[in-house]
């Protein structure tokens, strides 16, 4: 019922490391949250039709909103998302098919296919590392994660890693906090 990668490989590895999949779904389901935030920041930039706004809810993932938010203005930010969500939609479908139906028959590492998902996130990734924010935001996951493998279950570094978002969100999306006011 979702379309987001990192909980699909999330709920795999939980269960394939003998997790329960009551555990598999709550890893899952809160990776999957983060495509709320992604949702937030790409509304503006979407239309107002309720018939677009359902379709680009299944859209909106990591690939089509870092292509959509590192264009310049409106028109292209509003076709890299529509291109590149039902592109990775599609392909992502037609993929996972393929696996399925032919997935005994090829060994990742012999054509190299074991480093492919890393290195396209780190491609995708890489011209929002240009802010400072951005920047800030991936080392702090990265450092979560990193010094939390060791002691935790698995899939829990990567839950936690998360808290960078914290620090990625722009102040002009966090809550104004108002000053008490006193007496006039």
């Amino acid at each position: 019922l979702v379309f987001t990668g990192a909980s699909q490989f999330s709920a795999v590895s939980v269960l394939g490391s003998g997790g329960s999949a009551a555990s598999a779904f709550g890893g899952a389901a809160l990776l999957a949250a983060r495509n709320g935030v992604y949702g937030l920041a790409m509304a503006p930039h979407l239309g107002s039709g309720l018939g677009s706004r359902l379709v680009a809810a299944q859209l909106t993932i990591d690939e089509s909103t870092a292509m959509a938010l590192t264009q310049e203005d409106e028109h292209h930010r509003r076709a890299a998302f529509w291109v590149t969500g039902v592109s990775v939609y599609l392909f992502w479908n037609v993929g996972t098919l393929v696996g399925a139906l032919l997935g005994q028959a090829i060994d990742p590492k012999v054509w190299g296919l074991d480093a492919a998902f890393p290195a396209a996130f780190v491609a995708m990734v890489w011209p929002l590392l240009r802010e400072r924010r951005s920047a800030l935001a991936a080392l702090i996951g990265a450092t979560v994660c990193l010094v939390l493998i060791p002691f935790t279950a698995v899939g829990v570094p990567i839950l936690c890693a998360t808290v960078g978002v914290l620090v990625g969100v722009p102040p002009q999306h966090r809550p104004i906090r108002r000053a008490a006011q006193g007496p006039a």
